[in-house]
């Protein structure tokens, strides 16, 4: 499915004329193109399968105890668009696993991120999905997805909590352990203060 950008100006200009403005005074009558633009950066990862880009993995030839507890990547930037509001919100995603007989390569894991964050989403849902794609992707013995955002709900209108953030947590297989999500967490917190 690809964006329909034409449906989404002709939005656009009815919702500036909804508010009582004219979509034709020279500061707005490029939005509804700019709009349509954003959407369809933002919504393309509607487009993707996160696992296709965890389709390389390579098999592991290790033996018995040579693989370390856990692998952490830290600090992913990703943004999306909360599907309640249609506002943005950012944060960083914190994503560990223990490897079973697969590896990826650290770049693809953003790329998942990237892929189930350009949708219309729900940070809880997020994290789900994107311990889903990791454990579906490579069979890890365990998946910890930690996603800290500020939302744009939160901080641009009700409320207007500008200094707060959401933290969920997502966790699979031997990571869903509690001493072992308290490893993990505290590594992640160590890199907070590096």
């Amino acid at each position: 499915m690809s964006i329909d950008s034409p449906r989404i100006e002709a939005a656009v200009a009815e919702i500036l004329a909804a508010i009582g403005e004219d979509p034709s005074r020279p500061g707005l009558v490029a939005t509804p193109r700019r709009i349509a633009e954003a959407y369809a950066e933002f919504f393309s990862g509607l487009d993707e399968d996160p696992l296709d880009h965890l389709s390389d993995a390579s098999e592991l030839d290790v033996e018995a105890g040579e693989l370390g507890e856990f692998v952490l990547l830290r600090d992913v930037n990703f943004r999306s668009i909360c599907e309640h509001h249609l506002l943005p919100f950012t944060g960083v995603a914190h994503l560990a696993y223990v490897p079973g007989e697969r590896i990826v390569g650290l770049g693809r894991l953003p790329r998942v991120v990237e892929t189930l964050s350009s949708r219309p989403q729900l940070q809880e849902r997020l994290g789900e999905q994107i311990a889903d794609a990791i454990q579906t992707g490579l069979a890890p013995r365990g998946v910890l997805v930690v996603l800290d955002a500020r939302h744009g709900c939160v901080t641009a209108r009700g409320t207007r909590q500008v200094d707060s953030t959401t933290v969920t947590v997502a966790s699979r297989g031997t990571l869903a352990e509690p001493a072992a999500q308290a490893a993990v967490l505290s590594t992640i917190g160590r890199g907070a203060q590096a």
